[in-house]
This record gives C-alpha cells, sequence and structure tokens, in this order.
C-alpha cells in the first residue's frame, strides 16, 4: 500500500448537487449522493451509492485490478435492455484503504461508456 502524498495526492469531496448517467438514452443511475475522487493529475471521477444505480444495468464481472493507492477494485459488467453489455465498465472498491475509505460502496463508471450530468461538469 501507498499513502497518497505530495507526488501523488488524492482528494474526495462531495459532488455538490445530482448526478445523473445514462447509457444513451437509458436510464442508469440518479443520486445527490456522489463523491468525487481526484487523483493526481488523472480526471476527476465521481462515485455513486451502489443503491442509486438501477440494478438491472449491473451484473457481478469476475474481472480485479489493484491500485496501490486505493485497494482492491471488483468490476460489473454494464447491461442494457437492447441486450448490449459492456464488459467491466462499472468499478467499485470494496474495501478501499483507509485514505479513500469514503469510497466504499460507492461505484464509478468509464466516462466513454455513459454520459455524466453532474454539478461543475458542461
Amino acid at each position: 500500500m501507498l499513502t497518497p502524498g505530495p507526488d501523488h495526492p488524492i482528494t474526495l469531496h462531495p459532488a455538490g448537487g445530482r448526478v445523473v448517467v445514462t447509457a444513451g438514452d437509458v436510464p442508469v443511475a440518479d443520486t445527490d449522493g456522489a463523491v468525487v475522487l481526484q487523483e493526481s493529475n488523472y480526471p476527476a471521477v465521481p462515485y455513486i451509492p451502489v443503491a442509486d444505480v438501477d440494478p438491472a444495468r449491473l451484473r457481478v464481472s469476475e474481472h480485479t485490478t489493484h491500485c496501490p493507492y486505493k485497494g482492491d477494485a471488483s468490476y460489473y459488467d454494464l447491461v442494457l435492455p437492447d441486450g448490449q453489455v459492456h464488459a467491466n465498465a462499472v468499478w467499485t472498491y470494496r474495501d478501499p484503504y483507509p485514505a479513500v475509505a469514503a469510497i466504499a460502496g460507492l461505484v464509478a463508471f468509464y466516462p466513454d461508456l455513459v454520459d455524466m450530468d453532474m454539478p461543475g461538469r458542461p
């Protein structure tokens, strides 16, 4: 485990309003409880409570990855009503490292697969 620091800062803050996720015209998530994670020089990522995601859109994947700053990630496939499946499009840190404990139980989406309407994003 590496600790976020001056060379790899990670900050977390509330999204500050409603976040809506869609895939095409399909609603996927709608929440007022998103947390935005800003890691180093990467784009900011909104993490959404899994309870605010349409469960019909998620299918558990066997895929996992490891981040030295956040911990072990598990994935979901994004399943659309037309049968289209985006493999490993959604990830979660079920037991993240203490520095980012606020993202436990939240999910994030690959931004090239969904549209996000959120405060501060055009």
